[in-house]
């Protein structure tokens, strides 16, 4: 069967609209507590949320499905995702839960799942749980009801660990440092990890008020933190999304380093240790053509996986890959996480600059990037425009032309009918032209 529920990273849409309502949340939470109730020992769910408003529904729906099928319920409260797959599998968990819509705008809402391992669950797992809704609940007998507690120190065990995640021995000391939390989910960790390292801390983005989760803050609005970084003379800006498990990097001058300049300095350094698992970073189609070059003139080798940080870190894990993630600053470190973790990575990024004694400036550019140009079209519904003869002419005439010189990544979108057309090309003008060429065929469809 094919998942109508879940997307490319859990199930998401638009708080108290159809699916996420308390109703559908209540009826997952039973459904994923089947599925993973087996065994004999009590079964345990950590859940954890970002700062929406919604996430208290969500929160209380979940809780009361997993405890109605016999499940113990462990709330972690406001948290960052990888927190969520690090103590799922610290406290031997059964299963996690992460309450929160990443980057998106406060209306919006999602719920992710993790395995016992603390990893994203794959496709099939998912197909499983789908299939379970559409049966009645197995509903635990009154003495089997699971039980509730609340995790105090949750936030506190996760800081801990990201900390062993820096050289020992190295510290912060000098380094002014502007974070920025998108009032989101990372607003008391990331900002007390860099101070206990001895960074001077510059908080951007962390009052949360329920309503302001990403607005004009965090790592898909850059603007605030790199006037900061300006205005205060800061060594560099981190800028985290509101589940804090993407990163972008600002220099000292507020100049912006994506993801792909994050991995090819991660991936640089981790080989000259011969720490990076068969000379290989595991990347997304999106990810800069000039990364994969650069690597090549290293001698390494970049991966790509489907858009998505779980199909990135699936491809990691199957080929047992160590480092990967995306251009929008998921970075996966499977040494020490096992999904994107924003702060974790940029204490990787520090940790480079204390070790180097360079700036900011000196190491985010690692590559000069293709030209990279994206255009999102869209179509009418019940239109298969990428399934149409003269659509394909298109897109294989432009592959062709730009063969040798760049290439094209054209894709559905997997939540609007929309078409992405992805280019990139040493030669902008034959690219602009290619690309009109395929949109004008795709927005015969509209």
């Amino acid at each position: 069967m094919s998942r109508k529920l879940f997307g490319t990273d859990g199930v998401r849409g638009r708080a108290n609209d159809d699916p996420m309502t308390p109703e559908t949340a209540l009826r997952l939470g039973q459904a994923a507590g089947r599925f993973f109730t087996n065994g004999g020992h009590a079964h345990r769910v950590v859940i954890g949320k970002d700062t929406r408003r919604s996430c208290y529904m969500l929160e209380t729906a979940l809780t009361a499905g997993f405890t109605s099928v016999g499940m113990d319920v462990f709330l972690v409260g406001p948290i960052p995702t990888p927190a969520v797959g690090f103590l799922t599998r610290s406290m031997r968990a059964d299963l996690g839960v992460m309450i929160s819509a990443s980057h998106n705008p406060y209306q919006d809402n999602g719920i992710k799942f993790f395995g016992p391992d603390g990893f994203k669950l794959s496709d099939a797992a998912e197909e499983e749980i789908e299939a379970l809704l559409e049966g009645p609940p197995a509903l635990a007998v009154p003495e089997r009801i699971g039980r509730v507690t609340r995790i105090d120190d949750g936030r506190g065990r996760y800081m801990e660990f990201a900390k062993t995640t820096f050289p020992r021995g190295l510290r912060l000391d000098g380094l002014k440092v502007v974070i920025d939390c998108a009032n989101g989910a990372s607003y008391r960790t990331a900002p007390q990890v860099l101070w206990e390292l001895g960074a001077e801390v510059v908080p951007v983005g962390v009052t949360p008020n329920g309503f302001n989760i990403n607005d004009g803050c965090g790592s898909t609005d850059a603007a605030a933190a790199a006037a900061a970084v300006v205005a205060h003379g800061a060594d560099l800006g981190v800028c985290l999304d509101g589940d804090a498990d993407r990163v972008l990097i600002l220099d000292e001058t507020g100049k912006l380093a994506d993801g792909d300049q994050f991995m090819g300095l991660i991936a640089d350094r981790w080989a000259a240790e011969g720490r990076l698992e068969k000379g290989t970073l595991v990347a997304s189609v999106m990810s800069n053509l000039g990364l994969e070059r650069h690597l090549a003139g290293q001698g390494l080798r970049l991966l790509r996986a489907p858009v998505g940080d779980r199909y990135v870190v699936e491809a990691m894990r199957e080929g047992g890959y160590n480092l990967g993630g995306e251009q929008s600053g998921h970075i996966v470190m499977t040494d020490y996480v096992t999904t994107g973790d924003g702060l974790i990575a940029a204490l990787q990024f520090l940790s480079a600059m204390v070790e180097t004694g360079k700036r900011a400036s000196e190491i985010a550019r690692v590559f000069d990037p293709y030209p990279q140009v994206l255009r999102n079209v869209r179509y009418r519904k019940g239109a298969t425009p990428l399934d149409q003869a003269r659509v394909r002419a298109a897109i294989a005439e432009g592959e062709a032309r730009i063969a040798g010189r760049g290439r094209l990544v054209i894709r559905k979108s997997g939540t609007e009918p929309l078409v992405r057309i992805m280019g990139e090309c040493e030669d902008p003008a034959l690219l602009d032209d290619v690309l009109g060429q395929i949109e004008a065929e795709v927005a015969a469809f509209a």
